[in-house]
């Protein structure tokens, strides 16, 4: 970041602070009293403000109502051990919704516009970062077409905002999943590798039938042959098999995750093998027949570290080994925590203390 920016900050007459129960927080639906806004027109970006969190105006016939241009981040805040706050690993999210912008035709954010609007908003609403273990403060930096015009081509115009919301665990039990056969996630030649809202879009039916079967998650597999597991729907997928820790290999239909870079980096450290290849179906299941599969968990911004405790796959439902015997999910776990809160020495230079 080469340049200060001015951004205009409008406080909330009145904080809803005093009346929010930071022990109970579901994830998504408590939010803090502004967010960041910066509006593009013209090749640029201007109009960046701080300001109090609302409704935005716009046309019905907005081209991301209509033709999906919509794309957005999930990263996290903590307060720190000796009370500042930093934000976990900025610089991979920042590249991120870069390389999703880019694929859905859309302009790139300059660095400066991205870190500086989330550190203005971070520290209007400091107030708001929880000071409990397992809590944080979930940043969602968004960007869509705000073009009045019913024709298919990319916007000239666009919105990018940061919202904040307070949160605690995401999941609080190990995980019912299904291995999904019938439908799918991403398509190779696809956006799957994007975070972009159509994404989530098509994977709300099938998971909304898992729901009502008593899951809490589907396993994603392969378009083609449905051989090869992917991602979860809302994290990456991780295995440990015969003491390796073996995870699907980043292609451009499995999200290339913050948290799953953190963890295999961590794993490195701890001196744990690990692969990054494709892992099929057929694998897994034989690993929790055999007892060579000894761990299995879900990765990500919300879910952080989430054990798999039983797994479904073509009606039949396998029952993994108990999450407080697993050593190497619960290790890393733990290590990743300390740094986030400053708890451990950040050897990675993860952490952005504001």
């Amino acid at each position: 970041m080469t340049e200060t920016l001015n951004i205009k900050t409008t406080k909330a007459t009145q904080s809803r602070l005093a009346g929010t129960d930071l022990t109970n927080l579901p994830f998504g639906k408590v939010f803090t009293d502004h967010m960041f806004i910066a509006e593009y027109d013209n090749g640029e970006w201007t109009n960046l403000q701080v300001l109090p969190y609302g409704p935005i105006p716009m046309s019905p016939a907005i081209s991301a109502l209509h033709y999906g241009q919509a794309i957005f981040e999930g990263m996290k805040a903590y307060r720190q051990a000796d009370g500042k706050i930093s934000v976990f690993r900025a610089d991979k999210n920042f590249e991120r919704f870069n390389k999703s912008a880019v694929r859905m035709s859309m302009p790139t954010i300059p660095e400066e516009v991205f870190m500086q609007g989330i550190a203005a908003l971070i520290k209007t609403d400091e107030a708001w970062v929880p000071n409990q273990d397992g809590y944080s403060l979930y940043l969602r930096p968004v960007m869509f077409a705000t073009d009045p015009y019913l024709g298919v081509r990319a916007s000239d115009k666009y919105i990018f905002a940061v919202l904040t919301t307070p949160t605690g665990p995401y999941y609080s039990k190990a995980l019912k999943v299904k291995i999904e056969t019938e439908y799918t996630r991403a398509d190779e030649g696809g956006v799957g590798f994007a975070k972009t809202a159509g994404n989530y879009a098509r994977s709300l039916y099938p998971f909304a039938e898992a729901l009502k079967e008593g899951f809490d998650q589907l396993i994603w597999t392969d378009a083609v042959s449905h051989e090869f597991i992917e991602e979860a729907g809302t994290a990456n997928l991780l295995f440990v098999i015969d003491g390796k820790l073996v995870t699907p290999s980043v292609r451009n239909t499995v999200l290339d995750g913050v948290t799953r870079d953190t963890i295999i980096q961590l794993a490195h450290k701890a001196g744990v093998e690990v692969e990054e290849r494709r892992v099929s179906v057929k694998e897994v299941i034989a690993g929790i027949e055999s007892g060579r599969l000894t761990d299995a968990f879900a990765a990500g911004t919300a879910a952080t570290v989430t054990p798999i405790g039983e797994i479904s796959y073509e009606g039949k439902l396998y029952t993994l080994t108990d999450p407080s015997t697993r050593t190497v999910s619960s290790g890393i776990a733990k290590t990743l925590n300390d740094i986030r809160y400053g708890l451990a020495p950040d050897e990675f230079g993860w952490n952005w203390v504001l």
